[in-house]
């Protein structure tokens, strides 16, 4: 089952418009109407945010808090700003973001993994339950697996408002959730990679395209991909550097940490 990623095409300067304007609205895309997923486009996706505070768990390269802007001091230092301070860091890479593409062409790509067997019982026991949950076609049987709180899986780029089903609802075209339940068993039976091992980042994540450059996969692994996307969103991918239709991550000890689409 192929689902189309960015639908139909809209001119650049639209598209910078609705990029714009969901940056000044966090919330566009969870309060509108409910779109097909061959309607949503790159543009109508907020951006990254970071992950929740007190999440025992963190996707690769878990953005931190950024510095406070060019002459900004403590309160109470007593000092007056200066606009040439060179104490602050540099501001990371735009693709280090919680849930962003980890397609380095000069680093050697993770192993591709299909046996669910080598995954650890935590990670393959929440594998299992959601695949279970969009086999039964009823999208209310993911909502324990979500959770609440500061544990909740993330579902989107940017915050959502409300209860995250019907978010979810609101993401799939049929209204009901079916079509979004089958884009997460794709995403699921499809190989895996194992990132970021030993560390607190430590992550696995599906689809593997996640973490391979998308100019270096074999004829085999782009039918696999077709299995996701069109041909045309290949193209668009490409162009953008990294696969950024739908993931899933899950962490070593089984937290379903996100279900996300977008760059």
């Amino acid at each position: 089952m192929r689902f189309s990623m960015f639908g139909r095409r809209r001119g650049l300067a639209l598209d910078i418009l609705i990029a714009a304007s969901c940056l000044a609205l966090p919330l566009c895309l969870a309060g509108t109407p409910s779109y097909a997923l061959s309607e949503i486009q790159r543009g109508d996706l907020p951006s990254p945010v970071n992950p929740p505070a007190g999440s025992d768990s963190a996707a690769p390269g878990a953005t931190v808090p950024m510095p406070e802007g060019p002459g900004t001091k403590p309160s109470g230092s007593g000092q007056p700003a200066d606009d040439t301070d060179k104490s602050q860091p540099e501001t990371p890479p735009a693709n280090g973001g919680i849930t962003s593409p980890r397609a380095d062409p000069d680093a050697p790509p993770p192993a591709v993994v299909y046996d669910l067997n080598t995954l650890p019982e935590s990670v393959k026991r929440m594998h299992g339950l959601i695949i279970e949950a969009c086999r039964a076609g009823d999208i209310e049987k993911l909502r324990p697996l979500i959770g609440k709180g500061d544990g909740m899986t993330q579902l989107s780029l940017g915050d959502i408002d409300g209860d995250p089903i019907t978010f979810l609802k609101s993401l799939s075209g049929d209204g009901d959730g079916q079509e979004i339940l089958a884009i997460l068993e794709e995403v699921l039976s499809a190989g895996y990679v194992h990132v970021d091992t030993g560390t607190p980042q430590e992550l696995y994540v599906w689809p593997y395209f996640f973490a391979l450059p998308l100019d270096k996969l074999d004829p085999r692994q782009r039918v696999e991909l077709f299995k996701l996307v069109t041909a045309s969103d290949y193209d668009d991918m490409k162009q953008f550097g990294a696969y950024i239709f739908y993931r899933v991550g899950i962490t070593p000890t089984g937290q379903w940490l996100f279900f996300v689409a977008g760059d």
